[in-house]
């Protein structure tokens, strides 16, 4: 059981949400039309849509191929609208993200690599009567601690919450897997959570009626919950999502526990696995929760993969297959063979393809607003509308990865907002890619000890 100790009066301080924790769907209304805002997610009307259609075949239980390809330039929210499918499926939902580069970068074989990327993508839902805490962040402290590996970098190694309900308000001390959770989950005062006690996983609920601003609801897809009841701490009826990986890795290390010599998931195991999943499925105990395996840099891959992938995907129960990729004609890895996007037709053919656009200039200063608005940073006009430009110039990339940097410059000034000065200040000292490239060709023809270097 996770340690979660109750204790007195806390204060606040900020936390760093994950890239997507604000992405809450694919922001579609009745009809799957795409509202120019929503959800967190901005632009790109086509390929949102075109999600929306295959999340809905998917809930009226046809196969969508083998799954959807988005094509389309780098920066233009690919992995971003595969995590609204994700989240259009439910809040646990199993959203798995790889790069098609991993494979090549792994102890593991490319087969094992994508046979666990895909059991991490298919979750079994169980109902249980569970101890947790539950309630309206009232306040919430991540205490942070220097990271073992390097002394430079901090990481979350606590947190102190205060919960409210309607009836009870009580403060505790968790510990750091909680900790790192609230924090990726971009959890924050007015937020409606729960803690499992006995596995310490935290479910965003929502967002408490009274603290949701107007703004949040439409533009971020945020939902409004009510405050719960009774005490904070309670045992209550939940639904628990677990990965048929999780379930793989837990036989693993029972096996270690017992004395045999398990140092790999065996097909053994995985067989034992799904016949007792598919026993509690039965008898109504479990269901089976498919989840959404995003590729990115679908051409990296290479045939020995995409054949595993396409014979994979064929199983009975199998996750819902997004890749991704920027190339046109591209060789297909280990053959000689130029291919649309660098994939093997016979799984081309069978995937339905959306395209992703460069996105326009009040679209890019949405995007900015709503990823200042994430991480708590204030922005002046002036400042906002600088960022747009950049955006628009260079990259929405390198725009918004400006934002931190230019918090610090404005703390370091004593500004709780950031100033374009701020952002002219970081811009000086943080190139963006084109620029870096440009750069090092001119140092190339102008320095002799660069003239060989081409590679």
């Amino acid at each position: 059981m996770v340690e979660i100790k109750e204790i007195g009066e806390v204060s606040t301080e900020e936390t760093s949400p994950g890239a997507h924790s604000h992405i809450t769907g694919l922001g579609l209304d009745e009809n799957l039309k795409a509202k120019p805002v929503g959800d967190g997610l901005v632009g790109q009307e086509e390929a949102r849509e075109a999600a929306g259609i295959v999340v809905e075949m998917v809930k009226q239980g046809r196969r969508a191929g083998h799954g959807l390809l988005l094509v389309g330039p780098p920066g233009t929210g690919k992995t971003a609208i595969a995590y609204g499918i994700a989240r259009e499926l439910g809040e646990d939902v199993p959203f798995v993200s790889i790069s098609g580069s991993e494979i090549y970068g792994t102890n593991l074989s490319k087969t094992e690599f994508l046979q666990q990327a895909i059991r991490r993508a298919i979750g079994v839902e169980f109902t249980e009567t569970r101890e947790v805490i539950e309630g309206k962040v009232e306040s919430l402290e991540i205490e942070r601690a220097k990271h073992p590996l390097s002394p430079y970098m901090e990481v979350p190694s606590g947190a102190i919450i205060e919960l409210k309900t309607q009836d009870d308000h009580r403060r505790f001390k968790v510990p750091e897997e909680i900790a790192i959770q609230l924090v990726q989950a971009g959890v924050r005062e007015g937020d409606v959570i729960q803690i499992d006690v006995e596995s310490g996983h935290v479910t965003k609920l929502g967002r408490a009626k009274d603290a949701l601003e107007e703004e949040e609801e439409e533009l971020l897809g945020v939902h409004a919950v009510e405050l719960p009841e009774g005490p904070v701490q309670k045992k209550k009826e939940i639904k628990r999502v677990v990965t048929l990986h999780d379930l793989d890795m837990a036989n693993v290390r029972a096996g270690r526990l017992l004395g045999f010599r398990e140092e790999e998931i065996t097909d053994e195991i995985r067989q034992k696995v799904d016949e007792r999943v598919q026993k509690m499925v039965d008898e109504g105990e479990a269901s089976l929760v498919p989840g959404v395996l995003f590729i990115d840099e679908a051409h990296m891959l290479d045939i020995e993969a995409f054949a595993f992938l396409n014979r994979s995907l064929e199983e009975e129960i199998a996750p819902i297959l997004v890749m991704a990729t920027n190339r046109a004609m591209a060789k297909v890895r280990g053959t000689d063979e130029e291919a649309p996007h660098g994939i093997p037709g016979d799984l081309l053919d069978r995937m339905l393809i959306a395209r992703t656009r460069p996105f326009e200039r009040h679209e890019i200063r949405e995007i900015i607003g709503i990823r200042a608005r994430v991480q708590d940073i204030q922005l002046t006009d002036e400042a906002h509308e600088y960022l747009t430009d950049l955006g628009e110039e260079k990259s929405i990339r390198y725009a918004t990865r400006l934002l931190e940097p230019a918090r610090i410059v404005a703390e370091k000034e004593g500004s709780e907002v950031v100033e374009k000065k701020h952002v002219e200040r970081v811009e000086e000292v943080f190139t963006d890619v084109s620029d870096s490239v440009e750069y090092m060709e001119r140092m190339r023809r102008e320095l002799p000890v660069m003239k060989y270097l081409t590679g």
